[in-house]
């Protein structure tokens, strides 16, 4: 047999019988702890498992278990490990579905008439660590499609058997461990042993292929690491994410209802949470005025012919709820609201000295989400979007991408977000506009970002049909990341609705539009600060800043005579005077979070002060009214960053 040069990374080499394995060159290659490091390889960017058979002259790069690549591996191998035991305690009772990993884990569907209950949780842990312990080695194969389907329909599985008959190709290929077989792409671990730390977290229902009239399966979820360091640690987060879950405590805080009468998806403010959105609105309206935008208000519904022209209908339509019928015409309520604002444009004629245009819009819109995506305040079916579109001529791009990245990265630090992942967004196959514009406004989003020295990932292909763009991904307190930010380039819309200045040379131009969004919606950016603060705000935009309360009824008289100054000055105040033991009060403001309790007794009625108690359970000496006003107009300067 002939032989072949393997390599890692274009390094240390050593020759092989053509038809050697991964495992053969890994073995030999690298060192012992290299190897106990080492799960797969990747060969020309692609990644493979040790069962790989090498017949040419190869470069490997080793995956290791510190890695992204690594971890996936694991995750999804163990999925697998998980599927073998409920396969093992639940066989007769059982059908597989689809088990991939995840961002921190990963999942197995089954369809079950039993529900999963905790104590078949144990029992399925308790079976995975025998699989662990035994070093099962995962070994892949190959069968035609047609075969593939007669196994898996003899084999009772009907959800293999439709997967493959969608593939539509000729081969597939399969993964066994132990006694369980997979159809799988792969990679897997070289064997079960590389399992060291997991955890099934918990059991919902699923729709097969994310399709509401189709059977509902129970999706175990589970996490696996290679430390049980990191296991603990990632199972201390979860435990504290619940505590942040917006959704209880938008509840206990009385921030926000979510009401099946009114209608999934929609969200009804209550007082305390209005106040904390009108905070947030008048702090975006000032900031794009300082930046010298223009506001703008627009409809919730309009024509369906408007939804053609832009193209919506085209590419939107399964988002878009369904039109309504007036004086014989169809509407539709908008998803977007970059329509209107192009209404507000083409409502006169343009010159290049208006450029740049730049109008703001907190404008709600209306998507829908299936029913199972909705998720409090993250996926809903109407929000407000923090919207702007900027119309500029090409010459002005660079300047405004730089621009708008100077407020959208200011308004982030600003509510408490430093840490976040960028993304720059190249041309998709299926792209508007030429050659040409395309490398002129991925280039200006690029100047952008290396001018305010961001780093940022290309991601290839991903930009949408109409131009490319630059995602923003914020990360909280937990380091888990949030999708709001986006600034986009179009060189659709204006062509579709035929936008148009006079320039310098008095011949008509188009120009270019740029969408942009900081905050993503108001509903989800809300949400991400209720966990990012545990419903702690900071002073500045905390619904309510202080609590009166006194401590006999003697001093009732003197508590509304603070509350009514207090209010007058602008301090977000309330008051507490019921007939109930002080440290009652202090629990319920401290459980509500209020940012200062203002205590008054004899002593403070007497001299005209307030005794400040801060929600951590520390004291401030007392403070005459004005002097704790001060206070309050000082930490909002200070938040708000003048």
């Amino acid at each position: 047999m002939s032989e072949i040069t393997v390599s890692i990374d274009g390094g240390e080499s050593a020759q092989f019988t053509a038809g050697s394995t991964v495992r053969d060159a890994i073995t030999t290659l690298l060192s012992n702890k290299q190897r106990k490091q080492t799960v797969a390889a990747k060969i020309n960017d692609e990644i493979v498992d040790f069962t790989t058979v090498l017949t040419v002259d190869t470069s490997l790069v080793p995956v290791q278990t510190g890695s992204i690549e690594g971890l996936d591996i694991l995750r999804h191998s163990t999925s697998h490990v998980m599927a073998h035991a409920v396969r093992d305690l639940f066989g007769a009772d059982l059908q597989v579905a689809i088990g991939p990993a995840i961002e921190n884990g990963f999942y197995y569907d089954f369809k079950r008439s039993d529900p999963f209950t905790p104590e078949d949780f144990e029992k399925i842990e308790a079976r995975m660590e025998e699989i662990i312990r035994a070093a099962l080695p995962f070994t892949k194969s190959g069968m035609s499609s047609a075969d593939a389907v007669e196994y898996f329909k003899k084999t009772g599985e009907p959800f293999k058997v439709e997967l493959i008959e969608d593939l539509g190709v000729e081969n597939v290929s399969f993964y066994k461990v132990g006694e369980f077989t997979d159809l799988c792409r792969g990679p897997h671990l070289p064997d079960t042993s590389f399992v060291k730390a997991f955890k099934l977290l918990r059991v919902a229902g699923a729709y097969w292929r994310g399709d509401e009239k189709r059977d509902v399966l129970q999706r175990i979820y589970g996490t696996a690491f290679y430390d049980k360091k990191e296991l603990k640690k990632h199972l201390n987060d979860l435990e504290e994410a619940k505590k942040r879950d917006h959704r209880k405590l938008g509840k206990e805080l009385h921030l926000f209802t979510l009401s099946d009468e009114i209608g999934p998806g929609l969200i009804l403010w209550q007082p305390k949470g209005s106040q904390l959105r009108r905070l947030i609105e008048d702090f975006w309206k000032d900031e794009h005025y300082r930046h010298d935008y223009e506001l703008l208000y627009t409809p919730h519904i309009a024509r369906q012919d408007l939804w053609k022209t832009s193209g919506h209908l085209d590419f939107y339509k399964e988002s878009m709820f369904s039109p309504m019928e007036i004086d014989g015409v169809k509407y539709q309520l908008k998803p977007m609201n970059c329509p209107f604002h192009i209404g507000v444009y083409n409502s006169e004629r343009r010159s290049y000295r208006d450029f740049p245009i730049r109008w703001c819009e907190l404008g709600t819109v209306y998507r829908y989400e299936r029913a199972g995506a909705l998720h409090g305040l993250m996926r809903v079916r109407g929000f407000t979007q923090d919207d702007a579109h900027i119309f500029c001529r090409p010459d002005q791009l660079e300047d405004e991408i730089f621009n708008i990245l100077d407020l959208n990265l200011h308004v982030l630090k600003t509510f408490g977000f430093s840490e976040y992942d960028i993304y720059l967004s190249t041309r998709p196959e299926k792209a508007v506009g030429t050659d040409e514009i395309w490398e002129k406004a991925t280039s200006a989003l690029k100047f952008g970002l290396e001018k305010k020295g961001l780093k940022y990932e290309i991601d290839p292909g991903e930009g949408v049909f109409y131009g490319p763009k630059i995602d923003i991904k914020i990360k909280d307190q937990l380091g888990r990341s949030w999708q709001c930010s986006t600034i986009q380039v179009d060189f659709n819309l204006p062509e579709r609705f035929k936008m148009e200045y006079v320039g310098a040379d008095n011949a008509m131009h188009q120009p270019i539009m740029i969408h942009r969004a900081l905050m993503g919606s108001l509903e989800r950016f809300i949400g991400v600060l209720i966990e990012q603060y545990a419903g702690a705000f900071p002073v500045w935009f905390a619904p309510t800043q202080a609590r009166i309360m006194n401590i006999t009824d003697a001093q009732i008289d003197y508590c509304e005579e603070v509350y009514r100054k207090l209010r007058q000055a602008g301090v977000r105040i309330e008051k507490d005077l019921r007939n109930e033991k002080l440290n009652y009060k202090i629990r319920e403001a401290q459980h509500d979070k209020i940012p200062y309790m203002l205590i008054i007794g004899d002593n403070e009625k007497e001299d005209g002060t307030v005794t400040v108690r801060l929600r951590n359970g520390d004291n401030l000496p007392p403070m005459k009214i004005e002097e704790f006003t001060r206070k309050i107009e000082e930490e909002v300067v200070e938040g708000r960053g003048y």
